[in-house]
């Protein structure tokens, strides 16, 4: 059976109830929450997913409902991270024995990590799109010009590129031996200066209350005050520039793969989801600006991407809507340990035996993404069947790390 702990089923001393979708809990994920629920912005409750695990102030993998305020904390600096995915026509037996050359063909067309492409005309017609948006962001708040070197020209060098950390591109297989496409990624650096300098923001204006605050990385903007409408119109645009992102780093992945493999086309719209991000919605009785971070919308039939960790299984969903959880679901299966400890854990031997059979890099510098150093997607999945439904089963055949 699905699994529900509930701590404080009635808000209590102005501590608003936490209902958490596992067991799998670590001690300082279930602090973080227990602070955030003391916030007397927070409406009804707060819901944690089956991936929950320590973050920064916040929780990843917490669903977070204020009523006329945000935490830039909790929303995060990687705003708009998130998934897309797409499937083929293409059946895996049409797909070459050893997928190296698709890989290395992957790699030439997206930069990873700190790389960004070479000219701003790369990806221009997207990049179009938010030109007056961009620039109108760098003349109310140039703070952001100084938090990272050329960041009026960087955005378009980065449009179109993954990232580092957990960022992703998988080839993966369905349960119908059909091919799918799938990406993680988000807002990069100009996503990330906009967090950062909204966050530091946030803990200015309320210095003389961060002392009632339980934690300094929960300082919110409330409604009215003075940098609240310009965190919503920054925040909106990452989140923008995000979904951007990926669809145009998609484009560069089919382009790469078409001359490698038979002629094929998209059976369907891609699917493209955030979970790291706000939106104004409404929930038990009023509205609410919803904080999900590390969690995606699992409004009743929506589509959304579950991914497991590289050498795991991956899944399509289908929300069901559920309110308790304010129609949202994992983002993930979530880390089990951190990239310390991961990499003093296990070794190379650890990592080629645990990503065999997938095209990947297996070399020491990716063994902080380890499948061993993340939850149980089986289990994440199991534990979230009140939340959605499967749709789709994906083994990665193919993965590319930022």
């Amino acid at each position: 059976m699905p699994i529900k702990i509930e701590l404080n089923k009635k808000a209590k001393n102005g501590i608003k109830p936490v209902k958490i979708y596992t067991r799998d809990i670590d001690n300082l994920a279930m602090t973080q929450l227990k602070n955030i629920a003391q916030l007397p912005i927070i409406h009804s409750h707060i819901a944690a997913m089956p991936d929950v695990h320590a973050g920064v102030g916040a929780t990843v993998g917490s669903v977070i409902p204020t009523l006329n305020a945000i935490i830039p904390a909790a929303v995060g600096v990687d705003i708009g991270c998130g998934m897309i995915a797409v499937k083929l026509s293409l059946r895996s037996a049409q797909l070459p024995d050893s997928l190296s050359a698709i890989r290395a063909a992957i790699e030439r067309a997206i930069p990873v990590g700190l790389g960004a492409h070479k000219t701003i005309s790369i990806r221009a017609s997207a990049c179009k799109k938010i030109e007056n948006s961009v620039n109108t962001l760098f003349e109310k708040h140039p703070e952001l010009l100084k938090l990272q070197k050329n960041a009026h020209q960087l955005w378009a060098k980065q449009m179109a590129t993954l990232g580092g950390g957990n960022h992703f591109i998988e080839m993966c297989i369905d349960e119908s031996k059909q091919v799918w496409l799938m990406l993680h990624s988000g807002s990069r650096g100009i996503g990330n200066s906009i967090g950062r300098h909204f966050i530091q923001l946030a803990k200015k204006d309320m210095q003389g209350h961060l002392h009632n605050l339980p934690d300094k990385d929960l300082a919110y903007f409330q409604e009215g005050s003075p940098h609240f409408n310009d965190y919503v119109n920054a925040v909106n645009f990452a989140q923008d520039y995000a979904r951007l992102n990926r669809e145009e780093m998609l484009k560069l992945v089919l382009a790469a793969i078409s001359p490698l493999v038979p002629p094929f086309v998209l059976e369907k719209k891609a699917i493209n989801c955030h979970h790291n991000y706000v939106s104004k919605e409404h929930h038990f009785g009023a509205d609410v600006y919803v904080t999900r971070k590390g969690a995606i919308h699992a409004a009743e039939g929506k589509l959304g991407i579950i991914p497991g960790s590289m050498g795991a299984k991956s899944y399509i969903v289908r929300g069901k809507g559920n309110t308790d959880s304010f129609c949202s679901c994992s983002h993930g299966a979530g880390r089990r340990m951190s990239r310390t400890e991961a990499r003093r854990r296990f070794k190379k031997e650890d990592l080629l035996a645990q990503t065999l059979g997938v095209e990947c890099r297996k070399d020491k510098k990716v063994i902080d993404e380890i499948p061993a150093a993340y939850k149980d997607i089986d289990e994440v999945m199991s534990n979230q069947r009140d939340l959605v439904d499967v749709v789709h089963t994906l083994k990665q055949v193919l993965c590319i790390k930022g």
